[in-house]
Parts: C-alpha cells; sequence; structure tokens
C-alpha cells in the first residue's frame, strides 16, 4: 500500500493529540512533519504539547512554531475546556525532540518543495499557518493535493450560535485557505459532533494498558469532564475525523458544497457559509463531511491504538 505523505498541523490540544495519535498509528499515512497554531492555548504552549506528544509516539519528524497570533486578531485561549496547559489530564514525557529553528510557514514550503509529490495537509486547528502559506508562496498551491481540516460547520456553530473555534480564532485565514483552489475535506460540526467516545469506551481504551492507550484514557476522561457540563454523553473527538476522513472515508457521507467564510458581522463572523442549493453558479470548493458510522469509528479508533502494544491495564 502507497502511504499518504501528509503534515500535521495543529494546536494541541486533547482531540489534536488524538488525532495526532490515529495519524502516526496508521500504516496508510506517512507524517513529514509537524508544524503549530495558536488556538486552544497560546503558541509556546500548544508548541510545547506538540514536543511532548511527538516524544509519547516516538514520532520523529520536523517540528516547527507557527506565528504568536491570528493574521489579523487577537488570540483566543480556552483554559476552561483544554486546561492551563492546553492539555490537561495525563502526564506525558518532557520533549526529547528538538524544535526547529525555522518558522511554520518555512517549514511548510520546505517540505512541499523537496516532496516528489503533492503532500496532503492535515489542520485541526486555526488555519493561520496554512493561510500564510498561500499568501507567501502561492506557487507551491500545486504542490498540496489537499487540505483535510477540521473546522466549521454548515449548520451551526460551537463557540457562539454561527462559528465553530478553529474558523472563529482566525476567520481571515479561513477564507484565505477556502477561496485557494486547493481540494478540501472539511470536517465540521456537522460530522464531528457524532464522532463521540463515551465512558465505557474510554474504559476500553484504559484497558488496552499501553503508554499510548493510558494518555488517551486520560485525555478524553479530561476532555469529558467539559463536555458532561454541556450535557453531552461523550466526548466529541472532533480532530480526528479530519484524519479518519484519509484512512477510512467510507465510513462517512459527504456532500460537495460551495463554502464562504463570514469575516465581518456582530453575530457572524466565523460562519461557514454554504450553498446548499447550488444556484450561485459557483463550483463546490469543498467536500463537506455531514454524517459518520460512529461505532466503526470508535472500533477504528481503538484498532488503531492497540497497535501501539500491550501492557498492563
Amino acid at each position: 500500500m502507497k502511504r499518504i505523505p501528509i503534515i500535521l498541523d495543529g494546536d494541541p490540544g486533547h482531540d489534536d493529540a488524538i488525532a495526532w495519535v490515529l495519524a502516526n498509528g496508521s500504516p496508510c499515512l506517512d507524517i513529514r512533519g509537524i508544524t503549530t497554531v495558536c488556538g486552544n492555548q497560546i503558541i509556546e504552549k500548544t508548541t510545547y504539547n506538540a514536543l511532548r506528544i511527538c516524544t509519547l509516539l516516538k514520532l520523529e519528524v520536523p517540528v516547527a512554531m507557527g506565528r504568536r497570533k491570528p493574521l489579523i486578531s487577537e488570540p483566543i485561549v480556552v483554559p476552561n475546556v483544554h486546561g492551563e496547559s492546553g492539555l490537561d489530564g495525563a502526564h506525558l514525557p518532557e520533549p526529547q525532540i528538538r524544535l526547529e529553528s525555522e518558522d511554520a510557514v518555512t517549514l511548510l514550503a520546505r517540505l512541499l518543495t523537496e516532496s516528489e509529490e503533492p503532500v496532503t495537509l492535515v489542520p485541526t486547528g486555526p488555519l493561520t499557518n496554512i493561510a500564510a502559506l498561500f499568501l507567501a508562496h502561492p506557487e507551491l498551491k500545486p504542490k498540496v493535493a489537499r487540505i483535510s481540516l477540521m473546522g466549521g460547520g454548515v449548520h451551526h456553530g460551537n463557540w457562539t450560535q454561527a462559528a465553530e473555534f478553529n474558523i472563529l480564532v482566525d476567520p481571515e485565514a479561513a477564507d484565505v485557505v477556502f477561496s485557494a483552489g486547493v481540494p478540501i475535506i472539511m470536517a465540521g460540526l456537522d460530522v464531528t459532533e457524532k464522532a463521540m467516545i463515551f465512558p465505557e469506551e474510554m474504559e476500553q481504551i484504559r484497558a488496552l494498558g499501553n503508554p499510548v492507550a493510558l494518555a488517551v484514557a486520560q485525555w478524553l476522561e479530561f476532555f469529558y469532564q467539559f463536555h458532561k457540563q454541556l450535557g453531552y454523553p461523550g466526548a466529541p473527538i472532533h480532530d480526528a475525523v479530519a484524519v479518519a476522513a484519509l484512512i477510512c472515508p467510507e465510513i462517512m457521507e459527504s456532500s460537495a458544497f460551495y463554502v464562504q467564510v463570514e469575516t465581518t458581522g456582530d453575530f457572524c463572523r466565523g460562519m461557514t457559509v454554504a450553498d446548499f442549493r447550488g444556484k450561485l453558479g459557483k463550483k463546490p470548493n469543498a467536500t463537506v463531511l455531514m454524517d459518520i458510522d460512529r461505532q466503526a469509528f470508535v472500533e477504528w479508533l481503538i484498532k488503531t491504538i492497540a497497535a501501539y502494544g500491550e501492557g498492563k491495564a
């Protein structure tokens, strides 16, 4: 099987961390590098978390830090969701991976230029780095096979009535990305809130016993506490869907829409607006995931984490 070359970009973050666990554990994907973005926490914390995750996974790829703030607006951090560290809940090893001296855009440009084949970008945080790449190096767009992102929602938001968090943090960047002409797979709230892990399944993951499984179980338990207060029966693993879309797309349903990003407005800033009727005369620019076989998703997740080895529960 030919492996898909990918670059991970995110703001870990519990669901980012789990998405990276799944990407690294899949024989289908070839991780070429990681870039970090300001989102769930400030860039220093998300970068530190990325290095700790790589150390846990023994993932030795170049890691570069992104900008300290979105393209235009000020950062929005959410310690009430992910904790003060941005990744509370599990004890992780100190980084054994060296941070690259080059910044995120420089690393992205280098990895794309050096690749003999187009690379898939998997951003699971605000789209600041991807937009900055396209603005600085528009000539590299053909080197991007597609973008499988977690962000938005064509029916509702989660941080405001209209906007999902990742898009709201940097809507100008999202607008650049959705207007770039690069194929997009959009894992928005329409599907990611259905990719939920229930408490009994967290125990199944814990029972696998290997160090990665224990960390994932602890991340899930911490993440669930926030969602439980909002009435969720489990923890939605939003970012993992952007990875699953590359590995097991057959367990999902999707629709092709022309999607625009609202960058202004008192109530709708950050909204991803889909042309449901297709009457604007514009070709779809995104494959929008709309549904998922939750049970198949959970089985794939557990199987992938089990592949990290046996251990004592």
